[in-house]
């Protein structure tokens, strides 16, 4: 008999009310791959830039699709080939379709201790972003980084894991977020009017991460003196000015593995400002792109 669950799925580009609940055929892990019983998923950007029908460098979307990418859960199938996790274990990791009752993830490591599923949802993509982005925007210890739009799940990560290799960052966030970034360890700064010379009274900027896409790229570049010192995963036009578009995921275990220690070691802490259940998925991703976030956002799946 075939198994059904409950997914999020959309069946038309559009904004958050394409979004629908559906029965669905469960899905089972192929070679290298393992299946969880999803507890929570992660809310990401790329999700309703997706759902829009943006064009982010990966393989072209088909509908119907399903929505998500990141899970944690406990395992439930193991495909061939895959050692050293078991049925039963709890896992976090990255997959396809995870605001769902089952998913199917290619890459995934060992939830650390005293980790809540709801917490550790909000992991996998973030961290792999925001390892990636630090190493292609070439930033060394004892540089400083600036990071626009510092105070979501990919800036939070970033400033953790920028300071812990010795790198100064400075970050900038609304007025209500300040607090939470010197909490991180950065230098913090408003945008808005005057926010470049904000940022150089705060000292001189080595290299600049645009993580929310709100039209600073040239301004970037002009504090870095280097559109090669840029990187934006979030302004599809960053291209258009000589700056990098990182939009596709490096060597995710490695970052999951990575993630883990840091998180052990008491080095990586992303908090979980809100949490939704599937059938507030329109709501989850209406709350996504407005910004604003402090942490993560993610769907609360299973008990």
């Amino acid at each position: 008999m075939i198994g059904r669950m409950r997914k999020v799925s959309f069946a038309e580009f559009g904004g958050p009310e394409v979004l629908r609940i559906v029965d669905a055929e469960e899905p089972h892990a192929g070679p290298g791959q393992i299946r969880v019983a999803v507890r929570a998923a992660g809310v990401n950007p790329v999700d309703w830039r997706v759902r829009e029908g943006q064009v982010l460098g990966a393989h072209p979307t088909e509908l119907p699709a399903g929505v998500g990418l990141d899970a944690s859960g406990v395992v439930d199938e193991v495909g061939e080939g895959v050692e050293g996790v078991e049925i039963g274990d709890h896992v976090f990791g990255e997959g396809s379709s995870t605001y769902a009752e089952f998913a199917v993830l290619g890459a995934w490591a060992r939830m650390p201790e005293g980790l809540t599923f709801e917490e550790a949802a909000g992991y996998p993509s973030v961290v792999e972003t925001a390892l990636r982005v630090i190493r292609e925007v070439g930033v060394r210890p004892g540089q400083t980084l600036l990071v626009s739009g510092a105070s979501g799940g990919v800036g939070s990560a970033v400033l953790q894991i920028a300071r812990e290799r010795g790198i100064t960052v400075i970050g900038t966030a609304g007025a209500a977020n300040q607090d939470y970034l010197r909490s991180l360890g950065a230098l913090a700064t408003t945008y808005g009017d005057g926010w470049t010379e904000r940022v150089r009274r705060l000292g001189r900027v080595d290299a600049a991460l645009d993580l929310a896409g709100s039209g600073v790229i040239r301004e970037l570049v002009e504090l870095t003196g280097d559109p090669r010192k840029v990187i934006s995963i979030a302004d599809l036009g960053a291209p258009d000015l000589g700056v990098r578009f990182s939009g596709v995921a490096g060597s995710v275990p490695d970052a999951l593995a990575e993630a883990a220690g840091l998180i052990s070691r008491g080095k990586l802490h992303i908090p979980v400002e809100k949490s939704y259940t599937l059938a507030e998925a329109a709501a989850a991703h209406t709350d996504s792109q407005a910004g604003h976030t402090r942490g993560r956002r993610v769907m609360v799946i299973g008990v």
